[in-house]
């Protein structure tokens, strides 16, 4: 038999919250969720596979259903399949989903490639009967560890949220389990965020962490002024300061914050991560790479970007991934990644964890589930089956 894709489908679903950071409202807020069906049946059912695009860009469904899941469906079967004629292959279906696409422009198609790419990873490794983070590890010759640091992300900004309503929140994510919480600044004033930080900081004590992330509001001058206001509290990182695409001005902010940054989410290629370790001045022995394969073109070129990264001497332990999804929990595991984002209250059901995963001491163990392991989360599946059947 043939292994081959039968459909790809497609659709837009709404993830709408009235939140806010300092750049974007979610008012408006959708995401691509995608099936990958395929002919090969495991326990009387055909294997299928998930994906979904991360929070904070829009759905794809235009350019899935007019370019990308084309290209696959009309590929020669054959082409597709991996070396043993058992599986697919998903370098080559990567490469059949870029046929005829320019260099550079790393933009909304990276996340429609990313999405099939994540449904692609998750047929292949249920196809294979093992959970994708032991595939992964396998392929690099490395030893899995189920186990992965997860942090919180939240503090947003919130119509009528005060200073008691946001000391509660990171409160509640301590008590659930997370050392390290994460809050958003840059919407305010800097004196309003200073108090914001300096309210968190007191209510976490020393039982967990605070990162702020500015979500690439500033400009050198503000961004300048935030780092010196920073330093002087024992942040966990500064994030994301200026625009994902200005080099110059994350490297200038390593004079005024020794501390450690984070940036990368909005790079969608390995040739944009590749600029910022050439020119955005990262410090390989304290700052976190960010980069979200569901956001730049799927796993598939993410290992393209760990492998620039292992060229300039780079430990993968410094990524630690923006999205909340568990496709980066299944590459942090199989891979050896730092860990991963969580946002333990939004943006569901597409983030978290499978039923039953707690966070215990700030880490997840992750269960032994075939694939992504997406069936073990019934909220998520509740939607992938009514797409998938």
């Amino acid at each position: 038999m043939t292994v081959r894709i039968t459909e790809i489908r497609e659709r837009t679903c709404p993830i709408a919250s009235p939140i806010r950071n300092a750049y974007i409202d979610f008012s408006k807020m959708t995401a691509s969720l995608v099936a990958v069906v395929t002919n090969v049946i495991r326990d009387g059912k055909k294997v299928v596979g998930y994906g979904f695009n991360s929070n904070g860009r829009y759905g794809q469904g235009g350019l899935i259903r007019e370019r990308f899941a084309g290209r696959v469906l009309e590929a020669d079967p054959a082409s597709l399949q991996d070396a043993t004629g058992e599986n697919l292959d998903p370098d080559r279906i990567w490469a059949a989903m870029m046929t005829n696409e320019k260099p550079g422009g790393h933009g909304e198609r990276s996340v429609a490639v990313g999405t099939i790419d994540m449904a692609v990873w998750d047929a292949v490794a249920k196809i294979a009967g093992k959970p994708l983070f032991r595939l992964l590890a396998e392929r690099h010759g490395r030893e899995a560890d189920p186990r992965v640091f997860v942090y919180a992300a939240g503090g947003y900004y919130y119509p009528g949220k005060d200073l008691a309503a946001l000391r509660a929140e990171m409160r509640g994510y301590v008590e659930r389990g997370y050392t390290v919480v994460k809050m958003k600044i840059g919407g305010e004033s800097l004196a309003e965020d200073a108090r914001r930080i300096e309210a968190v900081l007191a209510e976490l004590g020393r039982d967990a962490q605070l990162a702020v992330d500015a979500n690439g509001r500033f400009d050198l001058e503000t961004a300048i002024a935030y780092a010196k206001m920073l330093r002087a509290y024992p942040l966990f990182w500064y994030e994301e300061a200026g625009d994902p695409l200005d080099y110059r001005l994350q490297a200038a902010l390593a004079e005024f914050y020794p501390g450690p940054m984070a940036t990368g989410e909005n790079l969608f290629s390995h040739q944009d991560a590749r600029n910022l370790i050439r020119h955005g001045g990262m410090r390989s022995d304290r700052d976190v790479l960010q980069f979200d394969c569901a956001l730049s073109y799927g796993l598939c070129e993410y290992q393209r970007t760990l492998a620039m990264l292992s060229a300039h001497g780079w430990s993968w332990r410094r990524c630690i991934p923006h999205g909340g999804h568990q496709m980066s929990l299944m590459i942090a595991a199989g891979l050896g990644l730092g860990g991963n984002e969580s946002y333990p209250d939004i943006f569901q059901p597409y983030g978290g964890f499978p039923d039953g995963v707690r966070v215990e001491g700030g880490h997840v163990t992750l269960p032994e589930l075939p694939g992504i392991g997406f069936e073990a989360k019934s909220d998520l599946f509740a939607e992938m089956r009514a797409l998938g059947g």
